[in-house]
Protein backbone atom coordinates (compact mmCIF):
# COMPACT_ATOMS: atom_id res chain seq x y z
CA UNK A 1 0.00 0.00 0.00
CA UNK A 2 1.08 3.23 -1.00
CA UNK A 3 1.75 6.60 0.87
CA UNK A 4 -0.78 8.45 -0.57
CA UNK A 5 -3.55 5.29 -0.19
CA UNK A 6 -2.56 5.15 3.88
CA UNK A 7 -3.47 8.71 3.50
CA UNK A 8 -6.32 8.31 1.99
CA UNK A 9 -7.63 5.23 4.25
CA UNK A 10 -6.45 7.13 7.01
CA UNK A 11 -8.63 10.27 6.63
CA UNK A 12 -12.13 8.19 5.35
CA UNK A 13 -11.57 6.27 8.65
CA UNK A 14 -11.39 9.76 11.07
CA UNK A 15 -14.20 10.78 9.30
CA UNK A 16 -16.03 7.59 9.71
CA UNK A 17 -15.10 7.73 13.06
CA UNK A 18 -15.91 11.32 13.66
CA UNK A 19 -19.45 10.31 12.69
CA UNK A 20 -20.30 7.46 14.78
CA UNK A 21 -18.78 9.39 17.92
CA UNK A 22 -20.92 12.51 17.31
CA UNK A 23 -23.96 10.29 17.17
CA UNK A 24 -22.93 8.18 19.56
CA UNK A 25 -21.68 11.05 21.95
CA UNK A 26 -24.91 12.73 21.29
CA UNK A 27 -27.61 9.69 22.15
CA UNK A 28 -25.26 8.19 24.71
CA UNK A 29 -25.03 4.72 22.78
CA UNK A 30 -22.00 2.98 21.94
CA UNK A 31 -20.26 4.16 18.49
CA UNK A 32 -21.77 0.86 16.65
CA UNK A 33 -24.68 1.38 14.72
CA UNK A 34 -23.56 4.47 13.42
CA UNK A 35 -20.28 3.03 12.18
CA UNK A 36 -21.71 0.42 10.88
CA UNK A 37 -24.33 2.68 8.55
CA UNK A 38 -21.25 5.47 8.13
CA UNK A 39 -18.86 2.13 6.96
CA UNK A 40 -21.09 1.58 4.48
CA UNK A 41 -22.40 5.04 3.25
CA UNK A 42 -18.82 6.77 3.13
CA UNK A 43 -16.08 3.41 3.36
CA UNK A 44 -18.55 1.52 0.62
CA UNK A 45 -17.44 -1.83 2.86
CA UNK A 46 -19.93 -4.80 2.67
CA UNK A 47 -21.99 -5.72 5.65
CA UNK A 48 -19.93 -7.80 7.11
CA UNK A 49 -16.54 -5.86 6.96
CA UNK A 50 -18.51 -2.56 8.23
CA UNK A 51 -19.45 -5.04 11.45
CA UNK A 52 -16.19 -5.77 11.23
CA UNK A 53 -14.44 -2.38 11.46
CA UNK A 54 -17.43 -1.18 14.32
CA UNK A 55 -17.11 -4.54 16.76
CA UNK A 56 -12.82 -3.87 16.43
CA UNK A 57 -12.96 0.13 16.77
CA UNK A 58 -14.91 -0.36 19.68
CA UNK A 59 -12.21 -2.22 21.38
CA UNK A 60 -10.13 0.98 22.94
CA UNK A 61 -12.06 2.79 25.30
CA UNK A 62 -13.08 5.60 22.82
CA UNK A 63 -16.14 6.43 25.16
CA UNK A 64 -13.93 7.63 27.69
CA UNK A 65 -14.49 11.41 27.37
CA UNK A 66 -17.94 11.40 26.72
CA UNK A 67 -18.49 9.57 29.76
CA UNK A 68 -16.73 12.13 31.84
CA UNK A 69 -19.13 14.80 30.25
CA UNK A 70 -22.26 12.82 31.38
CA UNK A 71 -20.71 12.34 34.68
CA UNK A 72 -20.20 16.00 34.92
CA UNK A 73 -23.48 16.88 34.56
CA UNK A 74 -24.44 14.66 37.76
CA UNK A 75 -25.64 11.22 36.10
CA UNK A 76 -24.63 8.29 37.59
CA UNK A 77 -24.91 4.43 37.00
CA UNK A 78 -24.53 1.78 39.76
CA UNK A 79 -21.43 -0.75 39.08
CA UNK A 80 -23.99 -3.83 40.20
CA UNK A 81 -26.02 -2.80 36.80
CA UNK A 82 -22.71 -2.64 34.97
CA UNK A 83 -21.67 -5.80 35.97
CA UNK A 84 -24.98 -7.59 35.27
CA UNK A 85 -25.39 -6.30 31.72
CA UNK A 86 -21.96 -7.06 30.93
CA UNK A 87 -22.27 -11.13 32.15
CA UNK A 88 -25.08 -10.78 29.88
CA UNK A 89 -23.33 -9.06 26.89
CA UNK A 90 -20.25 -10.97 26.88
CA UNK A 91 -22.15 -14.21 26.18
CA UNK A 92 -24.90 -12.90 23.40
CA UNK A 93 -22.09 -11.39 21.66
CA UNK A 94 -20.27 -14.73 20.97
CA UNK A 95 -23.26 -16.46 20.36
CA UNK A 96 -24.32 -13.51 17.53
CA UNK A 97 -21.00 -13.15 15.97
CA UNK A 98 -20.37 -16.93 15.31
CA UNK A 99 -24.24 -17.06 13.43
CA UNK A 100 -23.20 -14.15 12.01
CA UNK A 101 -20.15 -15.26 9.99
CA UNK A 102 -22.61 -17.52 8.53
CA UNK A 103 -25.52 -15.86 7.08
CA UNK A 104 -25.37 -13.97 3.70
CA UNK A 105 -25.01 -10.16 3.38
CA UNK A 106 -28.38 -9.31 2.21
CA UNK A 107 -30.04 -11.51 5.42
CA UNK A 108 -28.28 -9.84 7.62
CA UNK A 109 -28.84 -5.92 6.08
CA UNK A 110 -32.57 -7.06 6.32
CA UNK A 111 -31.82 -8.25 9.94
CA UNK A 112 -30.52 -4.88 10.31
CA UNK A 113 -33.09 -2.98 9.33
CA UNK A 114 -35.76 -4.96 10.96
CA UNK A 115 -34.16 -4.86 14.56
CA UNK A 116 -33.97 -0.89 13.98
CA UNK A 117 -37.32 -1.16 13.23
CA UNK A 118 -38.19 -3.22 16.84
CA UNK A 119 -36.17 -0.35 18.42
CA UNK A 120 -37.75 2.91 17.00
CA UNK A 121 -41.18 1.06 17.63
CA UNK A 122 -40.40 0.51 20.80
CA UNK A 123 -39.48 4.17 21.73
CA UNK A 124 -42.35 5.42 20.03
CA UNK A 125 -44.99 2.95 22.54
CA UNK A 126 -42.90 3.34 25.71
CA UNK A 127 -42.24 7.02 25.26
CA UNK A 128 -43.02 9.27 28.44
CA UNK A 129 -44.00 5.89 30.14
CA UNK A 130 -40.41 5.94 32.43
CA UNK A 131 -42.28 8.90 34.58
CA UNK A 132 -44.07 6.54 36.46
CA UNK A 133 -41.26 4.37 37.55
CA UNK A 134 -39.16 7.50 39.04
CA UNK A 135 -38.85 8.73 42.92
CA UNK A 136 -39.38 12.08 43.26
CA UNK A 137 -35.69 13.41 42.50
CA UNK A 138 -35.71 11.39 39.19
CA UNK A 139 -33.69 8.29 40.06
CA UNK A 140 -34.67 4.91 38.99
CA UNK A 141 -35.70 2.52 41.16
CA UNK A 142 -33.68 -0.73 41.77
CA UNK A 143 -33.90 -3.50 39.14
CA UNK A 144 -33.87 -7.13 39.69
CA UNK A 145 -30.83 -9.28 38.19
CA UNK A 146 -32.97 -10.99 35.78
CA UNK A 147 -33.91 -8.24 34.01
CA UNK A 148 -30.70 -6.51 33.48
CA UNK A 149 -29.00 -9.63 32.69
CA UNK A 150 -31.83 -10.22 30.00
CA UNK A 151 -31.30 -6.19 28.44
CA UNK A 152 -27.45 -8.07 28.60
CA UNK A 153 -28.18 -10.91 26.53
CA UNK A 154 -29.73 -9.34 23.46
CA UNK A 155 -27.79 -6.28 23.18
CA UNK A 156 -24.75 -8.77 23.50
CA UNK A 157 -26.74 -10.56 20.81
CA UNK A 158 -27.43 -7.67 18.57
CA UNK A 159 -24.02 -6.60 19.06
CA UNK A 160 -22.53 -9.87 17.58
CA UNK A 161 -24.85 -10.62 14.68
CA UNK A 162 -25.07 -7.28 13.54
CA UNK A 163 -21.94 -5.43 14.93
CA UNK A 164 -23.47 -2.60 16.68
CA UNK A 165 -21.81 -2.32 19.94
CA UNK A 166 -25.19 -3.18 21.46
CA UNK A 167 -25.62 0.36 22.67
CA UNK A 168 -29.05 1.14 21.22
CA UNK A 169 -30.36 -1.65 22.47
CA UNK A 170 -28.71 -1.52 25.70
CA UNK A 171 -30.40 2.21 25.62
CA UNK A 172 -34.11 0.98 24.74
CA UNK A 173 -33.85 -1.77 27.19
CA UNK A 174 -33.23 0.05 29.90
CA UNK A 175 -35.03 3.41 29.04
CA UNK A 176 -37.83 2.53 27.17
CA UNK A 177 -38.78 -1.44 29.04
CA UNK A 178 -36.98 -0.68 32.22
CA UNK A 179 -38.08 2.76 32.96
CA UNK A 180 -35.06 3.99 33.81
CA UNK A 181 -34.12 7.72 32.70
CA UNK A 182 -33.05 8.77 29.69
CA UNK A 183 -29.58 10.70 30.30
CA UNK A 184 -28.83 7.46 33.26
CA UNK A 185 -29.68 5.02 30.54
CA UNK A 186 -26.92 6.58 28.34
CA UNK A 187 -24.41 6.80 30.94
CA UNK A 188 -24.58 2.66 31.52
CA UNK A 189 -24.16 2.56 28.06
CA UNK A 190 -21.26 4.78 27.67
CA UNK A 191 -19.70 2.91 30.86
CA UNK A 192 -20.12 -0.73 29.24
CA UNK A 193 -18.90 0.43 26.20
CA UNK A 194 -15.13 1.43 28.11
CA UNK A 195 -15.44 -2.28 28.78
CA UNK A 196 -13.61 -4.68 26.04
CA UNK A 197 -17.20 -6.77 25.93
CA UNK A 198 -16.00 -7.01 22.03
CA UNK A 199 -13.24 -8.71 22.23
CA UNK A 200 -15.09 -12.27 21.45
CA UNK A 201 -17.21 -10.69 18.89
CA UNK A 202 -14.28 -8.95 16.76
CA UNK A 203 -12.30 -11.83 17.26
CA UNK A 204 -14.47 -13.77 15.43
CA UNK A 205 -14.67 -11.44 12.54
CA UNK A 206 -10.91 -11.35 12.54
CA UNK A 207 -10.82 -14.76 11.79
CA UNK A 208 -13.15 -15.07 9.14
CA UNK A 209 -10.99 -11.76 7.80
CA UNK A 210 -14.22 -9.46 7.88
CA UNK A 211 -11.92 -6.84 8.26
CA UNK A 212 -10.76 -3.23 6.95
CA UNK A 213 -7.19 -2.24 6.45
CA UNK A 214 -4.96 -0.86 9.53
CA UNK A 215 -5.03 3.02 8.36
CA UNK A 216 -9.03 2.82 8.26
CA UNK A 217 -9.03 1.34 10.83
CA UNK A 218 -6.83 4.10 12.98
CA UNK A 219 -8.40 6.58 11.38
CA UNK A 220 -11.94 5.40 12.53
CA UNK A 221 -10.65 5.26 16.45
CA UNK A 222 -9.10 8.84 16.22
CA UNK A 223 -12.60 10.07 15.16
CA UNK A 224 -14.43 8.04 17.92
CA UNK A 225 -12.67 9.75 20.23
CA UNK A 226 -13.04 13.24 19.18
CA UNK A 227 -16.65 12.76 18.33
CA UNK A 228 -17.80 10.98 21.29
CA UNK A 229 -16.60 14.27 23.48
CA UNK A 230 -18.13 16.84 21.10
CA UNK A 231 -21.66 14.53 20.93
CA UNK A 232 -21.96 14.53 24.50
CA UNK A 233 -21.07 17.75 25.39
CA UNK A 234 -23.94 18.81 23.32
CA UNK A 235 -26.42 15.79 24.93
CA UNK A 236 -25.93 17.42 28.18
CA UNK A 237 -28.09 20.63 27.08
CA UNK A 238 -30.57 19.02 25.97
CA UNK A 239 -33.03 17.56 27.77
CA UNK A 240 -34.71 14.08 27.99
CA UNK A 241 -37.66 14.22 25.59
CA UNK A 242 -35.17 15.62 22.87
CA UNK A 243 -32.90 13.07 23.42
CA UNK A 244 -35.85 10.61 22.78
CA UNK A 245 -36.89 12.68 19.83
CA UNK A 246 -33.63 12.53 18.54
CA UNK A 247 -33.13 8.82 18.64
CA UNK A 248 -35.70 8.04 17.45
CA UNK A 249 -35.43 10.01 14.30
CA UNK A 250 -31.49 9.04 13.87
CA UNK A 251 -32.44 5.39 14.27
CA UNK A 252 -35.31 5.88 11.53
CA UNK A 253 -32.94 7.39 8.82
CA UNK A 254 -30.58 4.68 9.60
CA UNK A 255 -33.14 2.10 8.83
CA UNK A 256 -34.38 3.92 5.68
CA UNK A 257 -30.78 4.12 4.60
CA UNK A 258 -29.96 0.48 4.93
CA UNK A 259 -33.56 -0.51 3.21
CA UNK A 260 -32.48 0.99 0.10
CA UNK A 261 -29.15 -0.40 0.18
CA UNK A 262 -30.89 -4.14 0.95
CA UNK A 263 -32.98 -3.26 -1.95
Amino acid sequence: MGDAAIIHDLLAGIGTGLAGGLTAGLLGVSPGGGLVVFSVLLLGAGQHVAQGISLVAQVPPTSLTGIRRYWQSGNRTPLRWIALLTVGFVAGGAAGALAANHVAESALRWTYVAYLVVLVAMLILRGGRDQAKHDDKGTARDISWPALLIVGLLAGLSSGFLGIGGGLATVVGLSAVLGVPQHQAQMASLVMSLIPTSIPSAWIYWSEASLASWPVLAGVIVGLLAGTDLGARAANRIDRARLRSSMIVFVSLMAVYMTFKAL
